[in-house]
């Protein structure tokens, strides 16, 4: 087997929308490093079932959406 071509696999950090936090093994970041969620399973509509909004971070969705809010895709 080659040697030095797979990354580093180390343990971090993971802090959910709510706060709440654990630790995994993962190849991002370096060991020790504490990755914060904008989106997870607890706040994503596709696992809410629609009723959470989203929130706006950085403007990003008001951009989208002042850019693309007119367009129907179909809907009558």
């Amino acid at each position: 087997m080659k040697k030095d071509i797979h990354p580093d696999y180390h343990t971090i950090k993971i802090v959910m929308t709510d706060g709440s936090e654990y630790m995994t093994r993962s190849t991002w970041g370096k060991e020790g490093d504490t990755m914060n969620l904008d989106i997870d399973p607890k706040t994503h509509p596709a696992w809410t079932g629609g009723s959470t909004q989203l929130l706006d971070r950085g403007g990003r969705l008001s951009r989208f959406n002042s850019r693309f809010g007119g367009l129907s895709f179909g809907k009558k």
